[in-house]
């Protein structure tokens, strides 16, 4: 897949959760394939693919494998958004409004695509939904407060609840930023910035992984991460945090509809199996689960494509 500029679109207005709005709202997002039409004149083969924590549009690379020719998303539309608070849609940054841009939930992400969808494309209905890690907080979200929305579901690597580890490196990342001097003076708290994503840095791949570095490489391999960290905006980064950690769908998931396909893999420190995708699984009706191997633990999603004929082949079950 080329990578490709993202186009944009702005929504008239946007009213978040906590009642707040938002004019002229941007949105971010790259769309793979050609829409096919109904009767009515309806988009109706959109499927949506939602990135993660720190992903963008382009994400959707991921999966862009599957969309070739007789692979499992030939012949759907795929759009991928950045979402509500990642740089390129609306943000803190993007918007220049800092610390006074309204707080966000996870619902607000999920109503902030659905708007999206609505307004550019006229989709209400969407064939499926597939969302990564924080992408799949969105997707069992939407799943479950619209069940009628979607036909299928594809949850990968994620979980219904932040609760343990992912909540306290949450919190940690902000109390690093809140706590570093630069920030309470109103400047980038680039220090607090590096030191969270060095730490981010060592759950993303497999332990197994780690243990088979040099000392040196593993240095080098978190100075590399926590550069890269830098360079986000500490208040897109708070937002997001805070979303995250009040993310719970507790008593929720089994109002969903959709059919649902669950990946996990065994190495995830985010999202271990046995606290996440198995629990997960049992809470959606019907749904079914796909564990693997990975020394990439958490990043081993990128491999899904093996699973190329399995996912056509739920996927086909759904239209039938």
């Amino acid at each position: 897949m080329e990578e490709g500029k993202p186009s944009y679109f702005n929504l008239a207005e946007f009213r978040f959760e906590s009642g707040k709005k938002l004019r002229d709202v941007r949105v971010e997002y790259k769309t793979i394939g050609r829409p096919s039409l109904n009767d009515e004149g309806g988009i109706d083969n959109a499927v949506v693919y939602i990135h993660g924590w720190s992903g963008d549009f382009s994400s959707v690379k991921r999966i862009a494998d599957l969309t070739a020719p007789g692979r499992a998303l030939e012949g759907f539309f795929i759009i991928s958004m950045s979402s509500l608070g990642s740089p390129g849609s609306a943000s803190p940054s993007t918007t220049s409004l800092g610390d006074e841009f309204p707080a966000y939930t996870v619902l607000d992400m999920v109503n902030f695509q659905r708007q999206f969808l609505n307004e550019k494309f006229g989709i209400k209905k969407v064939r499926g939904v597939i969302g990564t890690s924080m992408g799949g907080f969105q997707a069992l979200q939407w799943a479950a407060e619209y069940p009628d929305e979607m036909e299928f579901l594809m949850p990968l690597v994620t979980s219904w609840r932040t609760r343990g580890v992912n909540y306290a490196l949450f919190s940690y990342m902000n109390h690093l930023i809140e706590s570093d001097p630069d920030f309470a003076a109103g400047r980038k708290p680039r220090r607090a910035l590096l030191l969270s994503s060095m730490l981010m840095y060592l759950y993303g791949l497999s332990r197994e992984y780690y243990s088979g570095l040099e000392n040196p490489e593993l240095e080098s391999a978190m100075r590399d991460m926590g550069s890269e960290g830098e360079l986000m905006d500490p208040h897109d980064v708070l937002w997001r945090n805070r979303a995250a950690m009040n993310h719970d769908l507790e008593g929720k998931l089994s109002r969903i509809r959709a059919r649902t396909l669950i990946f996990g893999v065994n190495q995830d420190q985010y999202f271990p199996p046995e606290l996440d995708t198995i629990p997960m699984a049992e809470l959606i009706p019907g749904s079914e689960l796909i564990l693997f191997d990975s020394e990439c633990g958490h990043l081993g999603v990128n491999e899904i494509g093996k699973y190329g004929e399995l996912i056509a082949s739920f996927i086909k079950g759904d239209s039938e």
